[in-house]
Parts: C-alpha cells; structure tokens; sequence
C-alpha cells in the first residue's frame, strides 16, 4: 500500500492547483484558465525531460498517445463549455463518477478485476465527493440528477467524467510500456502544445495573454500542476488505476478545506458528511 501516500500527495496537490487557478487566473475567464492550466507545466516538465534518459517507446505506446490527445482535448472543450452553459452545483458533481466508470474501463482496457471492498469503497468514494460538491440542503442531493434532464452542462460533465475513466486507464496503458517520469514529462509538454493550439486556433485566442497578464499565476500553477503529474503518474503506476484515481478524488476534500480557510468559502459543515463517507471509502480501499 505504499502507493497510498504518493496519491494522497497527487490529491493534495491538484487541490493547490486549483486554488492556484482560482486565486490568480479566474479573472480572465474559462478559456484563459484552460490555457494557463495546459500550458504552464510545459515550462517546468521540459528541463526534467531534457535531462532523463528515454526509454524505448513501442507502437503500443504511440498509438495510445493518439488516442489521448484527442480524447483529453475533447474532455477540455466539453468541461469548458459544461461551466459556461450550467451552474457549477449542477455539472462539477458528475466529475465524481470517474472512478466508478473505471470499475468497468480498467477491467476492459487494463483487465484489472478488483476486490468487492475496494469496489465498495470506490463507491463511498464516489458518493462523498458527490456530496461535497452540493451548495447545501437548499438545492437537495437529487438537483444534479434532476438537471440531467434540464441542463445541457450536466450532460455534458457526465460525458468528460467518462472520457476521463478511458484517458487515466489508458495513460497507465502508455506507462507500461514507458515509465513514469518519462511519461508524465513527456505527454503533458506534448497535450499541453496539442491543447494550446487546438485552444488558440477555435476560441481565437492569444496564448500569450494570460502569461503577461498573470506570470505568478502561471508560476504557481506551473508547479503545482508539474508535480501532481509526476505523483499522479508515479502512483497510478503501482495500483489498480479505479483505486487511484478514487484516492486522488480526496482532492475536492482538500479543495473544501483549502477554500474555507483561505477563500473563506461557506458549507464545511454541511460538507462534513461527504468527508466522512470519503475517508471511509478509502478506510475500505486499505483493507484490499
């Protein structure tokens, strides 16, 4: 289980990311963060890539790497336009679900077969991130499912949450047969030139813009980012990729807690259950 805290370590991480993002490139909207967020470990990967020695790549391995940068392209463009055409209360929730579609993608993609208490505990996994994502009893936890049937972006984040359990089995498939720090130096400068350009050349945007407008911002989240890919790519490398991938989801807990004490965001109580059923998804995980 000594993969348990490296995921941890990636969970925290992509919290500070996103606080990072909040904090420093929310002002200049959706695309402009996208932008920073695909760009900014480029800056930081491409010294670590230089400088390690690559191991032999196989047609397995490139012709995953073509199915990812469409898929994760796609995933970026359909999330961006979920936040624009919904409420957040009614499309981030459905990112929960990633996990859960990996009981199945793992299985056909990686025939990893899990345990019926990690299965178990994916789902608890699941269900407390769900609720963690809700605004409070006002709203009730059936809204998102309610809004399926009303709200374009609910549809569309239920489908990037499905793209996302094929990309992350199919980046552990790319680390077999590669390794690691390659693969995570190597595919995110690679996504992050493919995402910029796709980004650029259909939004009609400068990417230079949000780099001059905010260079901490970028600096910040650069780092952030760079090391959540190197931990993310380290753990998923030593366990079954539904296991880690519903650990690394703890990172809407610690975003929770991140944005009460520094955003000083609303809800930590309400959102205490949530938590609760979280660490006991992951008690059940450590039990496998």
């Amino acid at each position: 289980m000594y993969w348990l805290p490296i995921a941890l370590c990636t969970a925290l991480l992509a919290a500070t990311s996103d606080a990072f993002t909040k904090a420093y490139l929310r002002p200049f909207g959706a695309a402009n963060m996208a932008l920073g967020r695909v760009m900014a470990p480029v800056l930081f990967l491409s010294p670590i890539l230089l400088g390690i020695s690559w191991p032999r790549l196989d047609a397995t391995f490139w012709y995953t790497l073509m199915a990812l940068l469409p898929l994760e392209t796609v995933a970026l463009i359909l999330y961006m336009e979920a936040l624009k055409v919904s409420p957040l209360s009614l499309t981030v929730p459905f990112l929960a679900f990633t996990p859960a579609f990996m009981i199945i993608t793992g299985a056909i993609i990686l025939g990893e077969h899990l345990k019926t208490t990690g299965i178990l505990g994916i789902l608890l996994i699941v269900i407390g991130s769900y609720c963690l994502h809700m605004e409070g009893a006002k709203m009730g936890l059936a809204a998102p499912f309610k809004a399926i049937f009303q709200e374009k972006g609910s549809v569309l984040m239920l489908l990037v949450a499905f793209i996302y359990s094929i990309t992350s089995v199919l980046g552990k498939l790319a680390i077999k047969h590669s390794n690691p720090l390659f693969f995570a130096c190597f595919y995110f400068i690679i996504h992050g030139l493919f995402a910029t350009g796709i980004i650029t050349l259909f939004l009609k945007l400068n990417p230079l813009t949000i780099l001059t407008k905010s260079p901490k911002g970028v600096l910040l989240v650069g780092l952030s980012q760079s090391a959540m890919v190197i931990t993310h790519m380290w753990a998923i490398s030593l366990a079954p990729a539904a296991y880690m991938i519903a650990v690394k989801r703890l990172s809407v807990l610690f975003g929770v807690l991140i944005g009460c004490i520094f955003f000083k965001e609303e809800g930590l109580a309400f959102r205490s259950l949530g938590a609760a059923i979280m660490v006991a998804g992951v008690f059940l995980i450590c039990l496998t």
